[in-house]
């Protein structure tokens, strides 16, 4: 993942021409407003400063491209997560809570999903969940090389999963494709696919959420690769 800074530096505060005094919070909170006003991401710099009441050429004091506001945002968006985490008293179930407040997060803003899958903000808010999630695995007993490794697999999953049933689609796309699934394992010819004939009565559950299947397996295979306690001598 590209590693993008999020903001501008600290910059003086100061009014508009407007008489509207921006800060970078305020920005970001009218830039998401766009972003999942109905009826589509409306979010231009022109759009946002309309919504400011301020010039549009004044926001890059903050951020010096659309592309870092964005990122910006999506580094905002796991302080949902992460100010609602308590870990828990198994390290385990602290990463399970972490993945699944990550997911719901995504889902909760599905148009900026993708871009939280695929980018990484270097934003405090990434770097605190990342330095909560290593320091749940070295605290269980990896090393620091595993630690890191196991953490991007976790999260990494679960970006891409939350991305994925994050997906838009329209009521009509979704009833069409109802159908069509229903239609093909209804239909399945056994001599074509014996196997999938053989488990028709299953294959809806092919339409579910994999994310708390994966998640489990996760959980449990790194449960599995822990290392055996070794007392201090």
């Amino acid at each position: 993942m590209a590693t993008t800074r999020a903001a501008a530096g600290r910059v003086r505060r100061r009014p508009t021409r407007s008489g509207v005094v921006l800060d970078p919070d305020m920005i970001i909170n009218a830039a998401l407003h766009l972003i999942e006003a109905p009826g589509g991401n409306a979010l231009t710099v022109r759009r946002l400063g309309v919504e400011l009441g301020a010039d549009p050429s004044a926001i890059y004091r903050y951020f010096r491209n659309l592309d870092a506001l964005l990122i910006a945002i999506t580094d905002r968006l796991l302080a949902e997560t992460l100010d609602g985490f308590t870990p828990a008293a198994y390290w385990a179930d602290s990463l399970r809570l972490l993945a699944e407040g990550i997911y719901r997060s995504t889902l909760r803003h599905p148009r900026l999903a993708l871009l939280r899958a695929v980018r990484f903000t270097a934003g405090p808010y990434e770097l605190r969940a990342a330095d909560i999630g290593v320091g749940l695995l070295m605290e269980a007993g990896f090393g620091g090389p595993d630690a890191v490794r196991h953490y991007r697999d976790l999260i990494e999953a679960a970006w891409a999963l939350a991305a994925i049933d994050a997906s838009e689609m329209t009521p009509e796309q979704e009833r069409d494709e109802e159908r069509a699934l229903a239609r093909a394992y209804a239909t399945l010819p056994a001599d074509d696919y014996p196997h999938l004939a053989a488990v028709r009565a299953e294959l809806p559950a092919m339409s579910e959420p994999a994310f708390p299947g994966v998640l489990a397996k996760l959980i449990d295979a790194l449960e599995r690769l822990l290392p055996p306690y070794s007392p201090p001598s």
